[in-house]
């Protein structure tokens, strides 16, 4: 309902358990789609990998009351594009739809802290080299700056190009690494220690 009152947000549909949702998603298509971790008959992360494979362009946010960072790292793994805790506020949820259906990622500042905490512990296994090899220096240089938080056209004035060439530098990045979203590759950046944080 307080969604609805959005201007620029419409409604396109409610379900009450994971299938339904799924099966909704699969038949509206919508922009955005808000899933539960938890859910009656299918959870969240079934759902969120079931709409991703039914409708890859559908950004899907978990609103949730879940603050583990098992269910951020699943969610996210399967194509989750935002990650919001159940008390943030509905401005906050509203916000993080916009954010997200312009291809951005978002999550809880408290669940952000717990991720990057969980990729500095990680035991990395060498990869670098692999890593070198998939990726060009110029798409290195863009992963580096998206995993920072900045947007397309912040990395584009950074690195003095358009903002279509850096959509098309994240395009390339995604398939080479084989992932499916900027949040899962911020990840992999800090998985891989690009991003050489203290």
């Amino acid at each position: 309902m307080l969604l609805a009152q959005d201007t620029d947000i419409q409604v396109v549909g409610e379900a009450d358990d994971g299938i339904v949702g799924t099966e909704l998603a699969t038949t509206l298509a919508p922009d955005v789609v808000l899933l539960d971790v938890r859910m009656p008959r299918r959870t969240g992360v079934e759902a969120c990998r079931a709409i991703k494979e039914a409708v890859p362009s559908a950004k899907i946010i978990m609103l949730t009351v879940s603050d583990e960072e098992g269910d951020l790292y699943e969610t996210v793994k399967n194509g989750a594009s935002g990650y919001l805790l159940k008390d943030s506020s509905i401005e906050e949820v509203a916000q993080a739809i916009r954010v997200v259906n312009e291809g951005q990622s978002l999550i809880s500042p408290s669940m952000a802290v717990k991720l990057i905490d969980e990729f500095k512990q990680m035991s990395k296994p060498d990869k670098e080299q692999s890593t070198a090899l998939k990726l060009t220096e110029r798409e290195l240089e863009v992963l580096r700056l998206v995993a920072r938080g900045l947007n397309n056209r912040e990395v584009a004035k950074e690195l003095f190009i358009s903002e279509n060439t850096v959509k098309n530098h994240v395009r390339n990045i995604l398939e080479k690494l084989q992932l499916h979203s900027r949040m899962e590759a911020v990840m992999y950046a800090m998985k891989e220690k690009l991003l050489d944080l203290p």
